[in-house]
């Protein structure tokens, strides 16, 4: 009798665990004009719907989520992410604020975004008024954007629209960060940005179903764009591998709103600059793929004295070729958070390839 009243104690106990940590599940059913994506972290393949999201559909039940990821999870991570988009600084100026809610269908690894309002933003017309509207885009995947409808003439606008991105489960969505960026729409000339919000979802705890209000930011005027590569340190022959994968979103140099773009690597131990590598040049694009690769001997007691700057630039045939940005691959004095990861990852898994985005650096 003893041992049946103890085992009785132990399994409610240990129901009463798994309910508190969300680990019941129930069944969920949406339907709606969505966003699906399988890509992985460095690259994705996301199709965009046709015409703008539908209304949103009532969900009866919602499936939980285990408790969402503390500090731990994002130190366990590779850092570009909040290194490039985050920003924990107040705004300069008063550029108004944005509502919106997020929801997670666990059982169908759906995301579900409602935006809802902006308030007290600035007039960017003549009539002392503006005409915004909301483009959303999950980081890094920048490939396919959605936008709300235009609100006509309002400093105050109620969008009330939602949009459902499909095929994203718990560990790829904690890994992207939501970026809502408020424009108002010009007919006659490009659309003025009126501010921007950046929110990190591996910070957000879906089973609260949250609904924020965000202060707008304005739009950094000093981003070069994003560069993707990858390092391997082979300690039996003593070779250091970067491959130059591809760019993104990089600065316009030329008056065609476009660049010329290629990569030079400089190989330095300390201040010594040592040996040199260059991309072929990608010809009117900000959007430049090379998948180049190079190979540097450097010995394995070295391995730490030394590092990697890489630089891209604008080819120019008649003036001075112009720097669009740069980052220093390095263990200790990198240019960024990410980039001093990057390298501490590549020696501590050797033989392996670490693939990482980088925000570039202007001089």
């Amino acid at each position: 009798m003893m041992r049946k009243l103890a085992v009785s104690n132990f399994l409610q106990q240990s129901l009463a665990h798994l309910e508190s940590a969300g680990l019941t599940m129930s069944s969920a059913a949406t339907s709606s004009t969505s966003v699906k994506c399988d890509g992985d972290e460095a690259t994705s393949n996301c199709s965009s719907p046709t015409g703008r999201p539908g209304q949103m559909v009532r969900q009866d039940t919602a499936g939980k989520l285990p408790p969402h990821p503390n500090a731990a999870f994002w130190q366990n991570r590779s850092v570009s992410l909040l290194d490039m988009y985050i920003d924990n600084s107040e705004p300069s100026e008063n550029i108004g604020q944005i509502q919106f809610s997020l929801e997670y269908d666990y059982q169908n690894s759906t995301l579900v975004l409602r935006i809802i309002q902006a308030k007290e933003l600035p007039a960017k017309d003549l009539s002392g008024t503006s005409d915004p509207y909301v483009k959303v885009t999950l980081l890094p995947d920048k490939k396919h954007k959605l936008l709300t409808k235009i609100k006509r003439r309002t400093l105050h606008p109620r969008w009330n629209e939602t949009f459902y991105f499909e095929g994203y489960p718990v560990h790829k969505l904690q890994s992207r960060v939501l970026h809502l960026h408020i424009y108002d729409y010009d007919r006659f000339s490009r659309d003025d940005s009126i501010g921007e919000i950046h929110l990190p979802l591996g910070q957000v705890d879906f089973n609260e179903k949250p609904t924020f209000w965000k202060a707008l930011k304005p739009l950094d005027k000093n981003i070069c764009g994003d560069i993707l590569c990858s390092l391997c340190y082979h300690p039996s022959n003593s070779q250091l591998s970067l491959t130059i994968l591809k760019c993104r979103s990089l600065k316009a140099k030329d008056i065609n709103g476009k660049s010329d773009p290629y990569v030079k690597v400089w190989l330095n131990f300390g201040e010594k600059r040592i040996e040199k590598r260059k991309t072929p040049v990608q010809k009117c694009t900000l959007e430049p793929i090379y998948n180049e690769t190079f190979s540097f001997e450097v010995p394995w007691e070295r391995i730490r004295e030394c590092s990697l700057d890489v630089r891209v630039m604008d080819f120019d045939n008649v003036g001075r070729n112009e720097l669009i940005g740069r980052i220093l691959l390095a263990g200790k004095g990198g240019t960024g958070q990410s980039e001093v990861k990057h390298w501490q990852d590549m020696i501590a898994k050797p033989r392996q390839t670490v693939v990482q985005w980088h925000r570039l650096k202007g001089e």
